[in-house]
């Protein structure tokens, strides 16, 4: 009888997920497809997978790393697992915390989540790595967050402290696949690791064309843990999935990643943050816009604070002037598949010196090294700029290869 009351509740988990891919969920924005082929109505993610990683589970202590973007069809993974009997001792939070309602650096605190009553402990601030302390009641951690695919995304440093932890504490790990948004290209410089940080842990480009179970494998196999240890992990991979398929996320992956259109442009966007540009923090288009106070652009918009998701953004209250990006209507943007950097130069180029010093010292940290800041204060052409990374690309590409889980 309870087999049979499991069987039917799991189907139910299911339907409801073949039935809400069709769907957006309710804070999420809804944006016009930017390919014909969207490939969210077919793949199975990780998440649904059940029989494959429930029984990994039973009569174990389990800790989850969740975020709002954890869901199973209309339901949250931990409320999912919850009703199946598994006993969740916490939930580990990364950046954005457990809800995905802390803007982008805010310190994450420990505390009790209202709705599930479940410890949540913070990784994302004093502590980003778990503690002995803090694996001590726990046999197995459960990894399930939305990537999208961008090396100083810190979903993918949150997993690595986390294997790093368990491997030396002797727990398993459990990576639910989900699809790489950005996972149809490679492009961009490889991390140099004397500027490894939170935001840039591994020796990959910054559009690294792996899902996070992928890079997992990679981590692990490349035994890019502290003092090279291994750690005891299961991938459970989406089904039907090919790295030449178009994901539309189902829910915003953070505050900032408002719709498909942000999450595209994200990669290389993202650079201006260590720039005195703004990309829309503070606005109803965040990593969509691009400008500062002064310039004389088209498109003018001022910042100001949302609590949540952006605090004190750049250039707060003052009137910005610049372009709203459209690089994803391009027709080639999707089949040639490339870190733009025409924005980041034009930009450069236009900066006036009231505007004061172009790059700031973070822009280190968003490219992995020196290289691409002098290129672009030395005028040297964004078509060289790229062919530069080639070399270290290849062989990043041919590394890949051994990783990969899907077509």
């Amino acid at each position: 009888m309870r087999k049979a009351v499991l069987i039917t509740f799991l189907m139910a988990i299911i339907v409801s997920c073949r039935s809400s891919e069709i769907k957006k969920t309710e804070n999420y924005t809804e944006t016009k497809s930017l390919s014909q082929e969207v490939a969210s109505k077919k793949i199975v993610l990780g998440a649904e997978k059940f029989g494959e990683y429930l029984p990994l589970l039973q009569g174990k202590r389990v800790a989850l790393v969740v975020n709002q973007t954890s869901t199973v069809g209309n339901s949250h993974l931990v409320d999912t697992l919850r009703a199946l009997g598994v006993d969740i001792k916490k939930v580990f939070a990364p950046e954005h915390g457990f809800r995905g309602d802390h803007s982008a650096g805010a310190i994450i605190k420990n505390g009790i989540d209202q709705k599930s009553g479940l410890p949540v402990v913070s990784l994302y601030g004093s502590t980003k790595k778990p503690s002995k302390e803090m694996l001590a009641d726990v046999d197995i951690v459960l990894f399930d967050i939305q990537d999208v695919g961008v090396r100083f995304y810190t979903y993918i440093s949150t997993m690595h402290y986390v294997m790093e932890a368990c491997a030396e504490e002797g727990k398993k790990v459990v990576v639910l696949d989900r699809p790489n948004p950005n996972g149809f290209y490679v492009d961009g410089p490889t991390l140099n690791m004397e500027y490894q940080s939170f935001i840039g842990m591994h020796p990959i480009p910054i559009v690294h064309g792996l899902t996070v179970g992928e890079l997992a494998g990679m981590i692990n196999g490349e035994k890019w843990l502290k003092e090279g240890s291994q750690c005891d992990v299961t991938v459970v991979p989406c089904g039907n999935y090919s790295h030449e398929l178009l994901y539309e996320l189902p829910i915003q992956p953070s505050p900032n990643l408002p719709n498909m259109n942000s999450v595209y442009l994200y990669p290389y966007l993202g650079l201006f943050e260590g720039t005195n540009v703004s990309i829309g923090r503070g606005t109803d288009s965040p990593f969509q816009v691009v400008g500062r106070p002064g310039f004389e652009g088209p498109y003018f918009f001022t910042p100001r604070s949302i609590p949540g998701v952006s605090d004190q953004p750049k250039h707060e209250g003052e009137k910005c002037g610049g372009y709203m990006v459209n690089d994803t209507q391009d027709s080639t943007f999707f089949s040639e598949g490339y870190l733009h950097l025409n924005w980041l130069i034009e930009f450069y180029k236009s900066n006036r010196a009231e505007d004061g010093e172009y790059f700031k010292s973070f822009i280190y940290k968003l490219t992995g090294d020196e290289t691409l800041k002098s290129q672009v204060e030395q005028g040297v052409s964004e078509e060289e700029i790229r062919k530069s990374w080639q070399p270290e690309l290849e062989n990043y590409k041919e590394m890949r290869k051994k990783y990969l889980l899907y077509p």
